[in-house]
């Protein structure tokens, strides 16, 4: 059967154009490599272009003047909207991503809830008075921070995109998205029901393209007050370079390598469901992915034995099938890299307890498919236990003390998120002042709401996306000082 391929136009200032060159870039279905969408290919010029139009937009009256509780209703429409639509966006984060559609109707509603939770906050984004020595009367402003440039990944575009616009746009900025490349569909309707929820032309400006060249023209920009990055570790310090050189404020969420620890007095059933489910969501490609599984040596081989066979019984498919429990990789280059991590643990002495190849399956043989993996004896020097795989791989590793595993747990250059499972609750709070994480579950994995702050440690960001404490970067804080004597 022939597929349509749907044409889609980039948002700028308000307006559906093509890129400046008529370049245009295929979305392909990681399920079959199929073309199913093509976008505008930008150039820098165009980047330049949105960037200029959110300057605009930022210094208009229709923008700068409104009401914050008018923002807020604005974001509420656009919540509505989502909803609305959520049929026809969890779709199209399949069709470009992979990931199931259970999986993506998650992401969508999480989008919409994110949204209407900053709808509710656009008007209460506060000041304070500070007491001073007398008759002075000193106070705070929290203004716009300004032009905010977001660089979405392609691992959760809709609730990445979400994460950051809400915020952005709740604060009074302007916006200029650029999603990647092999994932923009869900953004661009993103910025279509933006303009129907009545945002004003130029607010929100929606640009695909290269990261190379689009995302390094939107991140160089002087006239950039802002830049929302999520993406891996190295890329991320590249982008905090070219920041640097303009004195731009960054917001970096990064890669993460979680440790993911169940002690013998845990809910084991819930603790095994929790660890499989932690690295083999969106078949593994998440920063918060538990990838590195610690289990106390009392209830360790019971527990691998266990994990191995629901591991094995896992429905691999494309995610458009309502049965399939795991999808391919987002893009055959990933596939690759993926099925290289494997190859380096087996040369390194690691144990291969369950899949590390492509499916056998006929029908899988054109995608982007590969098998749930789990490693055992896995140490910190090896690349698949301290590299970042984003991938179905999972290293499991046995402990017998609260010390040894905190160490081994904190043996790495990130620190993103961890799980603990254990009904003791002075181990669990223990770990939580221990591990060197930006978050942390107890007895479940992973818990991220709109309103609570996510983050790293380490090499794994800089500063905090959701909640209130994110204002801390989408605002700018005027102090003034009135002498009343």
């Amino acid at each position: 059967m022939t597929v349509q391929i749907q044409k889609y136009k980039m948002l700028i200032g308000g307006e559906w154009k093509d890129s400046s060159n008529s370049a245009v870039s295929s979305i392909l279905d990681p399920s079959n490599n199929e073309v199913v969408a093509e976008v505008p290919r930008a150039t820098k010029q165009d980047a330049k272009t949105a960037i200029e139009s959110a300057r605009t937009a930022l210094d208009s009256a229709g923008w700068v003047d409104i009401d914050p509780s008018k923002r807020g209703r604005l974001l509420t429409k656009l919540t509505g909207l989502v909803r609305e639509n959520s049929e026809q966006l969890a779709r199209l984060e399949t069709l470009s991503e992979g990931k199931t559609l259970r999986e993506s109707k998650g992401d969508v509603a999480w989008a919409a809830r994110a949204f209407e939770y900053w709808a509710g906050l656009a008007d209460k984004v506060e000041g304070e008075t500070i007491p001073v020595p007398p008759k002075r009367l000193n106070y705070t402003l929290r203004e716009p921070l300004g032009v905010t440039v977001h660089i979405v990944p392609w691992n959760y575009p809709i609730a990445l995109a979400a994460r950051s616009l809400a915020p952005a746009i709740a604060a009074g900025n302007t916006v200029v998205m650029k999603p990647s490349e092999i994932t923009p569909l869900t953004s661009i309707i993103l910025g279509d029901l933006a303009l129907k929820a009545g945002i004003p032309k130029g607010v929100v400006n929606i640009v695909t393209g290269s990261g190379a060249e689009v995302g390094g023209a939107l991140v160089s920009d002087p006239q950039v007050d802002g830049i929302v990055f999520t993406g891996s570790a190295e890329t991320g310090k590249q982008v905090m370079e070219s920041a640097a050189k303009n004195v731009t404020r960054v917001l970096l969420e990064l890669g993460g390598k979680n440790p993911h620890i169940v002690f013998p007095d845990a809910d084991l059933a819930r603790a095994g469901k929790s660890v499989r489910d932690g690295i083999f969501t969106n078949a593994g490609q998440m920063c918060w992915a538990g990838s590195r599984a610690f289990i106390h040596e009392n209830v360790y081989d019971s527990f691998v034995k266990d994990l191995v066979a629901k591991t094995r019984a896992i429905k691999v498919g494309p995610g458009t099938d309502e049965t399939s429990e795991m999808g391919p990789l987002a893009s055959k280059s990933r596939q690759d890299v993926v099925l290289g991590f494997v190859k380096d643990g087996l040369e390194e002495g690691a144990s291969l307890l369950c899949g590390g190849k492509r499916p056998t399956d006929p029908r899988l043989q054109k995608g982007n498919f590969v098998e749930p993996t789990i490693f055992e004896n896995v140490n910190g020097q090896m690349k698949i236990g301290c590299d970042e795989i984003f991938g179905p791989v999972l290293s499991v590793t046995k402990f017998k003390t609260l010390d040894e595993v905190v160490t081994m747990a904190n043996e790495t250059d990130y620190g993103l998120y961890g799980g603990v499972w254990t009904s003791n609750l002075k181990v669990a709070h223990e770990l939580a002042a221990r591990l060197q994480v930006g978050g942390l579950a107890v007895n479940e994995y992973l818990v991220t709401f709109p309103q609570t702050p996510f983050g790293g440690y380490k090499d794994s960001g800089i500063g905090h996306e959701n909640g209130i404490r994110s204002l801390e970067f989408y605002t700018r804080t005027k102090n003034v000082s009135i002498n009343l004597s």
